[in-house]
């Protein structure tokens, strides 16, 4: 009986130090050493989507591990809890907050494209935006900026259309506008998606406010994390702390 309850303390305590070193392991940033998004494994079983949008998101790069997030305007950014990588995207201005993140990579990807016509997002009062810079990195910059002053979480969700989770796509945005006795509205981009039959896996990215680095949103689950896993029929949608109405997740 001794010895069986040496064994099993053995057990106990190599459990508690390997449960540690998980734990340590999964509070830094960049965990895995990737050097774009693509380079983080998809969850065991489960199948990246295809398509162009979901490669040029793919291959954003990520900064070395244990990169702070940093704000605009110089330091460590509050909350790095929320983060497990940070993405290697210089920011433009101090403007850019959560809703303005969704609309940079998306009018990056339709800038790498070449499709600069494609590039318009409606701001808050219900006006057209139109990108006309062709091929300028400066031009495209300077429409970005611009956007950002006028552009929110509440024209974002309204120019969008809902999704079903079941069916959701890499560049897909999780937005709400302000709501009743919550304070500000917060966005999210879905910057890549993952299946496994019925199931689906996300992973998600933002700015916040004040205006900090692009970063992938943590799981906390250091065994799920940075994916979150969703069966397709949740009406409410938990990514982090962070929680959408089945509504709230939308598409241009």
């Amino acid at each position: 009986m001794k010895k069986l309850l040496k064994v099993l303390g053995c057990l106990f305590l190599l459990g508690l130090i390997a449960a540690g070193v998980l734990w340590w392991y999964s509070r830094t940033s960049n965990p895995w050493g990737a050097k774009t998004i693509g380079d983080i494994s998809a969850p065991m079983g489960y199948t990246r989507v295809k398509g162009n949008y979901a490669e040029f998101l793919r291959s954003q790069p990520l900064k070395k591990k244990g990169s702070k997030v940093q704000l605009f305007t110089g330091g460590n950014a509050h909350f790095q809890w929320l983060s497990t990588a940070v993405i290697d995207l210089p920011m433009l201005s101090n403007a850019e907050q959560c809703a303005d993140m969704t609309i940079r990579l998306r009018a990056e990807y339709l800038f790498n494209q070449g499709r600069y016509s494609e590039i318009k997002f409606r701001d808050v009062n219900g006006n057209t935006l139109r990108y006309h810079g062709g091929s300028s990195r400066k031009a495209l910059e300077k429409f970005l900026k611009n956007a950002y002053g006028v552009c929110s979480t509440f024209s974002v969700s309204r120019e969008t259309e809902p999704r079903k989770i079941s069916e959701v796509q890499p560049g897909d945005v999780l937005v709400y506008p302000a709501r009743k006795l919550e304070g500000m509205g917060h966005a999210l981009i879905v910057i890549d998606v993952a299946r496994k039959g019925n199931q689906v896996a996300i992973m998600c990215a933002e700015g916040n406010t004040p205006a900090r680095e692009l970063h992938i949103v943590r799981n906390h689950n250091p065994i799920e994390n940075p994916w979150f896993f969703f069966d397709g029929d949740e009406n409410t949608l938990w990514v982090s702390v962070f929680h959408f109405r089945k509504n709230e997740l939308r598409h241009y």
